[in-house]
């Protein structure tokens, strides 16, 4: 039930197109409550908790910090470069991210 209930929550906040997928993530990764998760996720973006649901506000935040966006354009971050952004930006691990690392090490 805990992904299903996760993943509601973070759908209910607009996915990618707020900030839903990172605080799924902080749930996810470290066993936060959703409070603490948005608390945290808003002041690694710098924005206010109310902001974390609003897209144009998210928009703005996630083009500006390379996280990615709904509908990338020509320049902006896409797929794991996104991904490696977050990983540093929330402090945690991701798992393609790591093993993307691992790779590129031993080549």
């Amino acid at each position: 039930m805990g992904m299903a209930v996760t993943h509601a929550i973070a759908s209910g906040m607009g996915g990618m197109r707020a900030a839903g997928d990172l605080v799924a993530r902080m749930q996810i990764s470290r066993g936060m409550k959703i409070d603490a998760a948005k608390a945290y996720v808003a002041e690694k973006l710098g924005v206010a908790v109310a902001d974390l649901t609003d897209p144009v506000i998210m928009t703005e935040a996630r083009e500006d910090l390379n996280l990615g966006l709904l509908h990338p354009h020509a320049g902006s971050p896409k797929c794991m470069e996104a991904k490696f952004n977050i990983a540093e930006l929330l402090d945690i691990d991701i798992n393609c991210v790591d093993k993307f690392k691992q790779r590129a090490s031993i080549a």
